[in-house]
């Protein structure tokens, strides 16, 4: 199952390429923010607690809501507020300092990660939280970036490359499958490593 970070997968495409305002997302509530300015505000920011959503729906068979997940990763820096109302995050480190003490999973920082490096991760059973452009789901186009939006890589096919995209504007956009040399073109060569076994 993909979890995305608006609640309405449907109108994923109107957010990000007609305008439309996320907070009226008619499934706000079920985010758990408290409000829908709260949503609208934050829910852009969420990738990677949907991608942490997916990590423990995998393991637990369930998971906290979106907003749960962010007010505790904020709580522990891995979001901070800027005087100017921006929002800086998500922060790696924090990141995985909060999901180890919170969760018990095993995560670490990976600030320098090549595709074969991801392809490593996932043959020692770890998933990856890779950062992309966010067009990568349009893959049909040159990318026009590398990084600031978060996907879930969690297996490999030879040159293939599978992945969970939070952002997703169609079933095939949100349950990615890319060639490894493409999907490297979006791919800023940074991001998260995921166990779901115990912590050594």
């Amino acid at each position: 199952m993909v979890r995305t970070q608006y609640q309405s997968p449907d109108l994923i495409d109107a957010i990000a390429y007609d305008g439309a305002d996320p907070a009226t997302d008619p499934l706000w509530h079920l985010s758990g923010a408290a409000s829908r300015a709260e949503y609208g505000r934050w829910c852009r920011h969420c990738c990677g607690m949907a991608c942490l959503q997916m990590v423990l729906e995998h393991r637990d068979g369930q998971a906290p809501t979106l907003f749960a997940l962010l007010r505790g990763c904020t709580a522990a820096g891995g979001y901070v507020e800027q005087p100017d109302g921006g929002i800086a995050g998500l922060l790696y480190r924090p990141f995985v300092d909060y999901v180890r003490a919170t969760y018990g999973i095993f995560a670490q920082v990976c600030p320098d990660l090549t595709m074969d490096g991801i392809r490593d991760e996932l043959n020692q059973g770890r998933l990856v939280m890779a950062s992309v452009h966010k067009e990568i789901r349009r893959p049909d186009r040159e990318a026009p970036g590398r990084g600031g939006h978060l996907v879930l890589v969690t297996g490999h096919d030879r040159e293939l490359i599978h992945f969970r995209n939070p952002s997703g504007h169609s079933d095939a956009a949100r349950y990615g499958v890319l060639a490894a040399q493409t999907f490297a073109t979006f791919f800023a060569g940074r991001g998260v490593s995921m166990s779901l076994r115990a912590q050594p």
